[in-house]
């Protein structure tokens, strides 16, 4: 039985050492893909307790690149819901993570950019890179980890993360590699350091009433030499958007810690 399995949060399939040589050996960049992630009754109860996608608790990005919902209120969140976050910024639960690594992680509590997300049909998030230093603790993101948790999703509602290579010219995302669909109870772990283009610019189509959701939590290294100080998410531009100079100073004023609240949209 894995370290996670004891807890009964996380399927007793779920060994991350195990999966460590084919999360180093993925590309474009590190990652690895987990389905059944947790026991079917919390993967149950956790879609159970998400949050209506008109519930005021969201704060809301609605502008030409990032349309979409979240919520990290741990106030907010419902018993397991609480409980399941809890257990995913664990001592023991990081240590397990660790391995994929094989470097000491420290669990963000404050679950800044993660905790609950949400996409209805047209939402959408343009391909980008994560922050790269954590605003608040001044650690490095390493490895994302996102569940999806929409029973009712299928395949052609889109959705789809993507993951793409760099640009030969270090500039932008080059050819789009992967492409994981939104299954039901299925985690997606990759490391965000390796010029980790990732996103869903295509919108969703789902149909009124199912919604793209998920939860997100993060997980920080102590920085390391060379490592870049972007406080932000850098998005690039995506098909027509390349040649409007609109959307281009969009993105330069999300980039900036000091613009970026401004081009959030409904963010309360």
């Amino acid at each position: 039985m894995s370290l996670c399995s004891v807890s009964g949060i996380v399927a007793a399939h779920v060994n991350f050492a195990d999966r460590a040589g084919e999360f180093r050996a993925a590309k474009p960049f590190n990652h690895i893909v987990i389905d059944n992630f947790f026991e079917p009754q919390i993967a149950n109860g956790l879609a159970s307790e998400f949050p209506d996608f008109n519930s005021p608790i969201w704060a809301e990005y609605n502008n030409p690149i990032e349309i979409k919902k979240l919520s990290n209120k741990w106030d907010k969140f419902p018993s397991l819901t609480y409980s399941v976050f809890s257990y995913l910024v664990s001592t023991k639960f990081v240590e397990h993570i660790s391995s994929l690594v094989d470097e000491k992680l420290y669990p963000d509590p404050g679950l800044n950019g993660g905790g609950w997300h949400t996409h209805r049909a047209g939402g959408k998030l343009n391909t980008h890179l994560d922050y790269s230093i954590h605003p608040k603790l001044g650690l490095e993101r390493r490895l994302n980890i996102i569940v999806y948790l929409q029973p009712q999703w299928r395949p052609e509602y889109g959705g789809e993360l993507g993951l793409w290579e760099a640009a030969s010219d270090g500039k932008g995302p080059g050819d789009l590699k992967v492409q994981i669909s939104c299954t039901f109870n299925r985690a997606v772990i990759f490391d965000t350091s390796q010029n980790s283009w990732h996103g869903l610019p295509e919108p969703v189509r789902c149909p009124q009433g199912i919604n793209r959701n998920s939860i997100a939590a993060y997980y920080l290294c102590d920085p390391r030499p060379g490592a870049p100080d972007r406080g932000k998410a850098l998005f690039a531009p995506y098909g027509d958007q390349s040649n409007d100079p609109e959307i281009l100073e969009l993105i330069r004023r999300r980039s900036q810690v000091g613009s970026a609240a401004a081009v959030y949209g409904d963010k309360k």
